[in-house]
């Protein structure tokens, strides 16, 4: 299989995309364990620094792996998209780390001192603590908007000329709230910003925020694409490839965030089943939130796919299933999360999310213990909200577990 573009069908992408002949004709593309490459001649070094000849130079800038999980990935984010000159969309992927770092190439890419991000309430933790403590020191802010509401997005953007980017996390970690792409991402244009988009909840399988002309899309890959919790990467997608080959992948470099060759090859290996493993994550997840939903020990579900939640209908405009992460309140409070916590037997107590297996957390004991409580509350992540990532299980091995692990409902609840 030579053709890195073949095939109309996402799950056949999945397998096949990104993939080129190896010289020893191995199956799949092998871990290529070098750290440096060498050249021919003279003439050839300086031709392959200079970009007038491809080939790879150094592990930190490039590996034969790490290229095609970067193919692969920016055909499954360019799936059935077209560019402005109505050709299949072409995207620049580059293979981080871990999801921070390629976020970190993304903001420091696109941002400079005295220059503002714009972004919303309920973020990952890691994101809400490097927009709040570390971009401060370095002379960037952050504007923290309700993105609901338009007309307040837009006053805030007219009202401070400095603003250069628009972040969007949508659904967003852990209260799921859904955000309008289209017309957060006009609105930015409107006014010549930068706009991101973290899809890890959603990924390619659900959403395809370029649909929407935003500028970069970036995952923790270390979640669902990767699926099996084998190794922490990240990636960032950017529709702009000459910015991408040059200032962007320059920033990528000097930081020093580059995933490596095994990472690259579990991840690789992940994506082959990425489309089969999604269906089932999403159908259990529906089936999941439904039980939730009727449970007299929970206080409320946060699921895309329930018409109690407020975002459904920009869910259904924009995502092809609600998807496979959700979140509960548990009557009882903090209390109530950490004995829920503790009873389960099946299901996984782990931060991460999108592996084969439930994973389930207390954002208020873990992933945003570093977020003081009032702004915690202010987001909507209370004390007993939990998060669940729903497994490929067989649901009602899933559904017992919750039975038993949550709080019997308090008296006079």
């Amino acid at each position: 299989m030579t053709d890195k573009n073949i095939s109309s069908g996402f799950d056949t992408l999945c397998i096949h995309g990104g993939h080129t002949a190896e010289s020893n004709r191995a199956h799949l593309t092998p871990i290529y364990a070098s750290s440096t490459y060498t050249f021919d001649s003279a003439e050839q070094s300086i031709a392959t620094f200079k970009g007038e000849e491809k080939g790879y130079i150094y592990g930190r800038w490039g590996n034969p792996t790490i290229t095609e999980a970067e193919e692969k990935i920016a055909l499954l984010e360019a799936f059935g998209l077209k560019g402005i000159d109505g050709n299949p969309l072409q995207l620049k992927a580059i293979l981080h780390s871990s999801g921070m770092a390629a976020i970190c190439t993304m903001l420091l890419g696109n941002i400079k001192s005295g220059q503002k991000i714009i972004t919303h309430y309920s973020l990952y933790g890691g994101t809400h603590e490097l927009v709040e403590k570390i971009l401060p020191d370095l002379g960037i802010e952050a504007l923290i908007v309700n993105f609901h509401d338009l007309n307040k997005v837009e006053d805030a953007i007219k009202a401070d000329t400095s603003i250069a980017l628009m972040h969007i996390e949508t659904p967003a970690n852990p209260t799921l709230q859904c955000l309008d792409l289209e017309a957060l991402s006009a609105l930015g244009k409107k006014y010549g910003l930068a706009v991101c988009v973290d899809n890890t909840f959603a990924t390619p399988y659900l959403q395809h925020p370029f649909k929407y002309d935003v500028d970069y899309v970036m995952h923790s890959t270390t979640k669902f694409l990767n699926g099996h919790g084998t190794a922490i990467g990240g990636i960032l997608l950017g529709k702009d490839v000459d910015k991408m080959n040059s200032s962007i992948t320059k920033m990528h470099r000097l930081l020093g965030g580059n995933s490596n060759a095994f990472d690259a090859f579990l991840l690789t290996n992940g994506l082959r089943t990425f489309g089969l493993r999604m269906e089932r994550h999403c159908s259990n997840a529906a089936e999941v939130a439904s039980y939730l939903d009727k449970h007299p020990g929970i206080a409320r579900v946060n699921y895309l796919g329930l018409a109690s939640h407020p975002d459904l209908i920009i869910a259904e405009k924009q995502m092809k299933h609600p998807g496979a992460m959700l979140s509960f309140e548990l009557k009882g409070g903090f209390d109530a999360g950490i004995s829920f916590i503790n009873k389960l037997k099946m299901c996984t107590n782990a931060v991460s999310l999108g592996t084969c297996d439930t994973l389930v957390s207390h954002p208020a004991s873990t992933t945003h213990l570093g977020v003081t409580r009032e702004k915690r509350i202010e987001f909507g992540i209370t004390d007993g909200l939990i998060r669940m990532s729903v497994g490929i299980e067989n649901v009602a091995d899933i559904l017992n577990d919750l039975e038993q692990a949550i709080p019997q409902t308090p008296k006079g609840a």
